[in-house]
């Protein structure tokens, strides 16, 4: 017993740094973001960009106001595209919608920026995550039933007339909060990491997961960081996968690959959960992203495999 707890002991003091250094990291990312973000929703600039792109989101099935949820959720977590959500009045079937729109592109900067640390170019990924939150949102109004009663919010409109006083009093309460989540859950996660690595089970977990990488177009060794990506996210399961990649464990291109997927579909059960709690429907969250993340990779794979078969034809 004594031999275990050493092991376990020397997992922590392991961990510790390296998670030290990922917190410093997504931290330097997130607060200025977001104060950012905080000062133009209060300036009206996100109110001015949306008026802009509200005939985009009439095709989408949307009323116009809902683009400044949207655009809202590019630059933050999802908790506040919830709160505005909830201060609506939107049938189920619109705010499904637009809920999947922002599981998609949220936190763009920040999860993108992870992204380029596990092989994949930042850019890339937040075009790729615009382009499929709109092409997602266009292909459920046309599949998802009309008809559906059920409203989703309370219509009571959000504070317009803050000080800026009390705005900057919400960020530091909001950032103190974010600190102290992002310390436990990278912190856990790393010396999770550790502690599976030293008893050996990563390849246990792999073996378990492969059927269904496979299906995914995903190589088996992508299994366990798939596996973090869906149970916390990108920003705080980042520590996790830039670590498998500095050691060789996954490779670059396997990486990219998961981060096509991921892109798409990632912390299913807290971004579930949290939508679920104000009333839309979790098979429509979980299932869509599922099958919409498959679809790009297999894509991802015809099209390398394409250009593949290219560069070999001779020239003539």
């Amino acid at each position: 017993m004594l031999a275990v707890l050493n092991r376990i002991w020397r997992c922590v003091l392991l961990a510790l740094p390296k998670s030290g250094r990922t917190c410093i990291w997504l931290l330097k990312i997130i607060l200025p973001i977001s104060f950012i973000v905080r000062l133009l929703d209060y300036s009206g600039v996100l109110g001015v960009i949306s008026t802009h792109v509200e005939p985009v989101f009439a095709i989408l099935g949307l009323p116009g106001e809902t683009a400044i949820v949207f655009l809202t959720s590019i630059f933050s977590p999802l908790y506040a595209p919830i709160a505005l959500i909830s201060s609506m009045t939107l049938g189920v079937r619109e705010a499904t919608i637009l809920s999947i729109m922002c599981l998609v592109s949220h936190n763009l900067i920040i999860e993108s920026s992870v992204q380029a640390k596990t092989g994949s170019n930042f850019w890339m990924m937040i075009t790729l995550r615009l382009l499929s939150s709109l092409f997602i949102a266009f292909i459920l109004n046309i599949v998802m039933p009309h008809g559906d009663c059920a409203i989703v919010g309370t219509g009571v409109g959000t504070e317009l007339d803050a000080e800026l006083g009390d705005i900057l009093l919400s960020w530091i309460t909001g950032s103190t909060n974010v600190i102290i989540t992002i310390i436990v859950i990278v912190t856990s996660l790393m010396i999770l990491h550790y502690i599976l690595e030293e008893f050996r089970l990563m390849r246990g977990i792999s073996s378990v997961l492969s059927p269904l990488m496979k299906l995914f177009g995903l190589s088996g060794d992508s299994a366990f960081l798939w596996l973090v990506g869906n149970l916390v996210g990108l920003a705080y399961g980042g520590a996790i996968m830039v670590e498998q990649v500095e050691q060789k464990k996954l490779t670059l291109k396997d990486g990219n690959l998961l981060n096509y997927h991921l892109a798409i579909s990632h912390s299913l059960l807290e971004d579930t959960l949290i939508f679920v709690a104000i009333g839309i429907p979790a098979l429509w969250i979980i299932s869509s992203r599922l099958l919409f993340a498959a679809i790009v990779v297999w894509c991802r794979r015809l099209i390398k495999h394409r250009r593949r078969e290219d560069s070999c034809l001779p020239i003539l």
